[in-house]
This record gives C-alpha cells, structure tokens and sequence, in this order.
C-alpha cells in the first residue's frame, strides 16, 4: 500500500452520489425536493462497508471480519473458481514445457488492513501505516494463505509482488509465515519496491536518485520480470486494480476492498 492512494469512502462517495443525486432524504412526514446534487453520506457508507464486512471489535480491540460476512462469502467463491483454474492452467502449462507461476498482491490480499483502516478513519497516512505493518500482526484474508499452499502442492511456482518498501521485508515475512502463507518467502520470489537500489528491470522509470513508477508500471513491470526468468504466470491476485493491469498474466483475480483504491 502506497501513494497515490484514495480513501475508498471518498472514491465511492463519487460513484455512488451519481447514483442518489436529488433522490432526497426525508424523516415521516417530511418531503424533501429533489433539488440537491449531495453524494453518498460518508457515515451511511461506511455503515455499508461495515456490514459487509461483518465488523466486529474482538476482546483485544482489534477490529475483525466476520467469517459469516458477505465479504468472506465473495473472497470464498473467487477462490473456489481459481483453485479450479491453477489446476487445469498447471496442467497445460507443463504439457507445454511452460514452468507455471502464480502471483499474490500482500496488503489485502494476503493479510487483512481492516483494522488500520477503522482507526484511521480511512485515511493512509505513512507514519501510522509503517508502524503498524512493523507489528506483523495483521489477520489472514480469509481463504487466501490456503490458495497460496494450495498452488504449491499442485506445483507452481509461488511469487510475490508487493507496494510494501524494502525496510518492510522482514515485517512482512514474519506476518505471512503468522498466518500461514509459508511458501517462497525468500527475495527470490518476494518483490517489494526498493526506491533506493531500484531493479535493472524497472530502469525505464526507476533510477537511484529517482523513483517515478506509477503501481502498474512496477507491477507489471516485475511480472515481466518473473515471466524472463521462464515463468508463465498462470494467474495474478489482488484487491486493487492496479495490482493486475498492464499484462504479464494469463488470468487476473481482484479480490474485494471497498476501504481504499491505490491508482
């Protein structure tokens, strides 16, 4: 997670208020005309975010979603369908002598933001998001560490391609091995942006004085990287578009996140 990033609240309130534009809003007995060009009311979306979610605050006041919730249901059957399709998709890629990879997106993803997102009111900010990702302690993405084991035992290649920095690695690998996402977790295989030592890979927007990536050209930029080593990325996961444009997969997976969008 990264800049540019914009606070889901604020991007749906833009969609959404298309939607309710001079609807009017009225108490019994009241009547409202159809007048105003006010969008989606921010506490109503985030009551909606809320539900869907199944927010709950647990016993060690961290918030938490529900297994019950409609987003564990929508992260079930994305991952149904894809554990079908790494099966066949492995299958064919090694009758054609293809080495199949997978590659995982981390922040929200694999490892839930849910409870950063609550405290913070939505809103990122990189002091508060670097120290709680040193905590290491966030909640597994229902189902998805699962996924991760599973493309392993049908024998593809595991890869990881994250907005976390460099300085983050060791922050990172001990979450994931917390929550059960143990599989390739050396520098090989888990590519984090390091703005100071940028890759030869990205040098058409990467240099070591300056960083001027946008988050699909690093993405996909490291893809294509994956895929020169011999790879071929069979499928690609993550909760934000910008996570699967620009190419270098056969299939793309977006998983569900109403709480923020990283362009």
């Amino acid at each position: 997670m990264h800049k540019p990033r914009i606070a889901a609240i604020a991007a749906a309130c833009a969609v959404a208020g298309a939607a309710l534009y001079g609807a009017g809003a009225a108490t019994a007995g009241q009547s409202t005309a159809n007048s105003t060009h006010e969008p989606y009311n921010i506490g109503v979306l985030v009551k909606d975010i809320d539900t869907y979610y199944g927010t709950t605050l647990d016993g060690n006041g961290v918030y938490q979603a529900s297994p019950d919730s409609r987003y564990a249901k929508d992260l079930a059957r994305i991952e149904s369908d894809a554990e079908r399709y790494i099966d066949k998709a492995a299958h064919k890629a090694r009758h054609h002598g293809e080495k199949p990879a997978v590659v995982f997106d981390i922040d929200d993803t694999l490892l839930l933001s849910l409870d950063y997102e609550k405290k913070t009111n939505y809103t990122y900010n990189s002091a508060s998001w670097a120290a709680y990702v040193a905590q290491a302690d966030r909640p597994a993405v229902f189902g998805t560490p699962a996924l991760v084991e599973y493309a392993r035992s049908k024998g593809v290649e595991v890869f990881y391609n994250s907005g976390l920095k460099e300085s983050q690695r060791a922050d990172a690998v001990k979450n994931l091995k917390k929550v059960g996402a143990d599989v390739n977790l050396d520098a090989d295989h888990m590519f984090l942006k390091d703005a100071a030592n940028p890759p030869a890979y990205l040098s058409d927007c990467a240099t070591a004085t300056a960083w001027n990536c946008t988050t699909v050209q690093y993405k996909s930029g490291t893809r294509k990287h994956i895929e020169s080593l011999g790879y071929e990325i069979v499928a690609n996961f993550g909760d934000q578009y910008s996570d699967l444009d620009g190419g270098y997969a056969d299939r793309t997976y977006k998983l569900p996140n109403p709480t923020y969008f990283v362009s």
